[in-house]
């Protein structure tokens, strides 16, 4: 069976040409040596093989003499002749080419039907460096990268409990990815670590290749909910926050972001930057931020009430609304408006950094003044369009900007088509569809809906560190509090 180790070396070939590629894949590589007097099969990929620390075991093997491997080879190998500090004896083929394929070496020994792996193995990396989407003024500048290991290894620094787990996966037939799951086992709620351990193994699909997000849909089953359900980070001091709250986090190998849940909707509007200050700038900037992201769902939608009903503008507003008349509908400038700003956005990704500014200015400079001259577009149009979408950037969550950019059409063609009932009703189904929405057994509205005062003040202010004493009452944890009680004595 193909499942087995074969005990002739010979035959071990023929299954690794039909099973791996053997001498068709270039990168697929089998070394056959003798040591001892046992003839011996060393399976490597390429691209992945530490070369100085294989050559360094094989340099060890090559010293022994005939008869030093007796009586039993596999365990005088891996017990007094490999140098090395992983190293794992495996019983059958197929779990043999799995570790060759997540980067081990496989040892195969004549007349033996066991391998062994060594993982000695290095990924194509980049340098640690702050995340673009997650800077802060002052704090730590390393994020996460794409080798899951160096991921782990960030958050174990700053985490230095022995409670803190992670338990190893793989998730899709074909791209065996690695998935890691951690938590905190004296602080998170264990029927949540058993529910998504559990959604992970039941997970049948061909691969993930791109990593976190198809692991976050396969998991969540959201459908065509716009908003997200789950926290990426690519900080480690965030992710490390949030063990600490009673969170459960998955790592995916070749992805630099982490995914936390469960998360609210209040929690993709918090930023490190807020508790790198002290509370009271922290607070300030959490308000300015809160403003943004209003502004973002509803400032446009405001002001085109106010313009097609101009009875409902208080007389202290009055100079609201467009003094030129233009050659477009309201409701379309703004339309244009904002396919505009995403055209942009998606050059600006797609364009190479030294020309994105350059771009930018073309699109401001050129574009939006000659639309505004030649009466195409309103003034006011463009403004109120541009502060949206500071307040859609401004967003900590690039998914949560998103979905509101969503909203937020979608309630200027409720207010174009309805009016003030339009506007009324389209808020209120946008905070229902936000109140039924659940992550992981979590309200999503949380602490809002349901209302819970004290982790309603820890949202709208900064708290010192050391007036928040418990963790989120949300998370279920089975130890709530962050502080010792004071001794009053």
């Amino acid at each position: 069976m193909s499942g087995q180790i074969a005990l002739t070396i010979k035959e071990n070939v023929k299954i690794l040409e039909q099973r791996v590629g053997l001498h068709q894949s270039f990168d697929v590589l089998f070394r056959e040596m003798e040591f001892g007097g046992h003839k011996t099969g060393l399976l490597y990929l390429n691209g992945f093989a530490k070369d100085e620390v294989l050559t360094e075991v094989i340099q060890r093997l090559t010293y022994l003499r005939r008869g030093e491997l007796e009586p039993d080879a596999l365990k005088s190998l891996i017990g007094h002749f490999i140098p090395h500090i992983q190293v794992e004896e495996v019983s059958s083929m197929d779990e043999a080419i799995n570790k060759v394929l997540a980067g081990g070496s496989a040892l195969f020994v004549e007349n033996q039907t066991c391998a062994i792996i060594i993982d000695a193995k290095k990924f194509p990396v980049r340098g640690l460096e702050e995340p673009s989407t997650e800077k802060v003024v002052r704090g730590a500048k390393d994020g996460f990268i794409e080798t899951m290991l160096v991921n782990v290894s960030l958050v174990r620094r700053r985490i230095r409990d022995p409670r803190f787990k992670t338990e190893m996966m793989k998730v899709g037939r074909r791209t065996m990815t690695d998935v890691c799951l951690g938590y905190i086992d004296d602080i998170a709620d264990l029927q949540l670590v058993e529910s998504v351990r559990k959604k992970l193994a039941d997970i049948q699909i061909d691969g993930i290749p791109l990593a976190d997000k198809q692991l976050e849909e396969a998991l969540i089953r959201k459908g065509w909910n716009p908003y997200p359900l789950v926290r990426y980070s690519e900080r480690p001091d965030v992710v490390a926050a949030h063990l600490l709250e009673g969170h459960v986090i998955l790592f995916v190998d070749t992805s630099p972001s982490v995914i936390i849940l469960p998360s609210t909707f209040f929690h993709h509007t918090q930023h490190a930057e807020e508790y790198r200050q002290t509370p009271f700038v922290g607070t300030y900037m959490r308000w300015v931020r809160f403003f943004g992201i209003f502004a973002s769902l509803f400032l446009l939608p405001l002001w085109f009430l106010f313009v097609i009903q101009p009875d409902l503008t208080p007389p202290a507003f009055d100079f609201i609304g467009p003094d030129k008349k233009s050659n477009l509908p309201i409701i379309l400038q703004f339309l244009l408006s904002e396919i505009g700003i995403d055209l942009l956005r998606m050059a600006a990704v797609h364009t190479p950094t030294p020309l994105a500014t350059a771009a930018g200015l073309i699109a401001a400079i050129l574009i939006g003044d000659i639309a505004v001259q030649t009466g195409l577009f309103v003034n006011e149009v463009l403004l109120y369009t541009a502060v949206a979408a500071v307040g859609m950037f401004a967003t900590p969550s690039y998914e949560l900007g998103l979905a509101n950019r969503i909203v937020r059409l979608a309630l200027l063609l409720s207010v174009a088509l309805f009016k003030v009932p339009g506007l009324v009703v389209g808020a209120t189904l946008f905070i229902l569809l936000l109140t039924v929405q659940r992550s992981y057994n979590t309200p999503y509205m949380w602490p809002f809906i349901p209302f819970n005062a004290k982790a309603f003040l820890s949202l709208l202010i900064r708290l010192p560190v050391l007036s928040v004493t418990r963790r989120p009452s949300i998370n279920k944890t089975q130890d709530s509090t962050k502080q010792p009680p004071k001794n009053t004595n």
